[in-house]
């Protein structure tokens, strides 16, 4: 029979030990570099550990406070129960590991969790919301068309949302290494990957309180379920190799880069992901990098270094990963950067200004606009010497970027350099230009009975009658090309033998 037992601070958060006390009857050790320890969890918002110390010492256990206050409160206290042959209770499954390896005897408790983690993803469930104080919440329905629903009406007290963690720790360290994997762990936060479920729990003073998020893919979905047409899965095969997919949040943008990563690889390209976290649901034999687990630079050296043909980022934020997915391209890498913008002209906003206009759609050539789970647009970036539309002078002719909706082949946009600043100019659309030549055309047929009006870009070509000319230069001309400054165009007068439709 265990007559001393001594505790950790997971063993304090989640109130075990009260119970495991009254149970056996056993005294309680508390090392002084735990009480240091909780102490300053105390005074920085987290009260967790000092509340389930404040139950020990109500319950009537007795209670002893062992060790030297020193830092580092986990090697003290393992070093502790080695030394003294003291058994140690935890409800911690990392602890009881690295216990158990040192030679100590482990009591390992869990409380019961208010909820199951897998019971509760069923149908189209697409993620939980667990806050102390709250009632737990889930998200139901597919990305942009999803509603929010209560799992129970009670609140979520602080003693339950320790024990859901400690049962989804529990879970994760019993596969880990295979299904699970932890990506950030530190007092006030922790990310870990469960098996199809990303997980991420924050503790005060990083949030305002105990807080679990978890979730889970609703659906996954091959490129081919998009129903694009079929020049578009030409320019992914062919042409793009530079790609950005933006959108609101929540509104498909990973999970259509997953598709096109699976894509890329059955064209049997070698592909790798950047993720923070890692949660895209991939094959094995696409390596998944994790941001937030390596040292700055040591993954854009590994992908410098092993050249794959495409490397999905999700979610670029950062200007440095800005400064990577620019800096692979410039390299060759074939880049599928996943963005958040409430427009497609947003996204590019946030790219634009990184780097010289004239070598953007070298490092965008391709543009995905997604919106509740369907791709609402494809645009192309090419760049051309031209007068930018907005200005009017021949002599301020740029390298211009247009913007196009690939399905139309439709110019949207214009990006130029004008002074030190990166202007984004929209294109009149195409009824509004049909409208300016009607005005061209209203004008000359007062003086002219055979012409006809062509407008190509910030060009406009006038076709006329070798024998009308002598009429529209005296008559018309003038005309013309004062409407033509205003509307900043440049005039060209063809004779209509010319013309390459005569």
């Amino acid at each position: 029979m265990v007559s001393r037992v001594v505790v950790d601070e997971s063993a304090l958060r989640l109130g075990v030990v009260s119970d495991y006390g009254l149970r056996t009857g056993v005294k309680v050790l508390v090392h002084r570099a735990l009480l240091r320890h909780v102490q300053d969890r105390a005074f920085a918002g987290d009260l967790g550990p000092l509340e389930g110390l404040s139950r020990i010492t109500s319950s009537g256990l007795e209670v002893e406070y062992v060790g030297e206050a020193a830092a580092g409160w986990r090697e003290s206290v393992l070093e502790y129960c080695r030394k003294e042959g003291i058994p140690l209770l935890t409800s911690d499954p990392l602890v009881a590991r690295v216990a158990e390896s040192m030679g100590i005897s482990c009591v390992y408790e869990v409380p019961e969790p208010p909820l199951l983690v897998e019971s509760v993803f069923s149908g189209d469930v697409m993620s939980l919301h667990v806050k102390e104080g709250l009632e737990p919440m889930i998200k139901r329905g597919h990305p942009g068309r999803w509603v929010f629903e209560s799992v129970r009406k009670n609140p979520v007290t602080r003693v339950e949302i320790e024990a859901l963690i400690a049962y989804i720790m529990k879970l994760a360290y019993g596969v880990f290494g295979t299904e699970a994997f932890v990506e950030v762990d530190k007092p006030e936060l922790t990310i870990l990957q469960l098996g199809p479920y990303r997980i991420v729990i924050t503790r005060p003073p990083l949030s305002d309180g105990m807080e679990v998020t978890v979730v889970k893919p609703v659906i996954r979905v091959r490129l081919e379920d998009y129903n694009l047409p079929e020049k578009v899965f030409e320019r992914f095969d062919r042409r793009a190799e530079g790609i950005l997919i933006a959108g609101p949040p929540g509104m498909g943008k990973s999970t259509f880069a997953q598709a096109l990563a699976e894509h890329y690889r059955n064209m049997r390209k070698v592909v790798k992901t950047v993720e923070s976290p890692r949660d895209l649901n991939l094959p094995p034999d696409i390596t998944q990098y994790s941001k937030s687990a390596a040292g700055d630079g040591e993954i854009h050296n590994v992908l410098l270094l092993s050249r794959p043909d495409y490397t999905v980022f999700d979610e670029m934020r950062e200007a440095k990963d800005f400064e990577m997915y620019i800096d692979l391209r410039y390299a060759g890498i074939g880049m599928i950067g996943v963005i958040h913008a409430s427009t497609p002209i947003d996204a590019l906003h946030r790219i634009a200004n990184k780097v010289d206009i004239g070598i953007l759609p070298s490092i965008v050539d391709t543009l995905i606009f997604m919106d509740k789970g369907r791709v609402a647009s494809v645009h192309t970036l090419e760049v051309v010497v031209k007068v930018p539309s907005g200005l009017k002078r021949a002599d301020l002719a740029r390298p211009t970027v247009v913007v196009k909706n690939f399905l139309t082949d439709t110019p949207e946009y214009e990006l130029y350099v004008f002074g030190e600043r990166v202007f984004f100019v929209p294109v009149k659309p195409s009824e509004e230009r049909f409208e300016e030549t009607g005005v061209f055309k209203r004008i000359l047929s007062r003086y002219l009975s055979d012409f006809s009006v062509e407008l190509t870009g910030n060009r406009l070509v006038v076709y006329v009658n070798p024998d009308e000319m002598r009429s529209y230069l005296k008559k018309a001309q003038n005309k013309v090309l004062k409407l033509a400054r205003q509307a900043g165009l440049s005039v060209e007068v063809v004779p209509k033998q010319r013309a390459r439709h005569g």
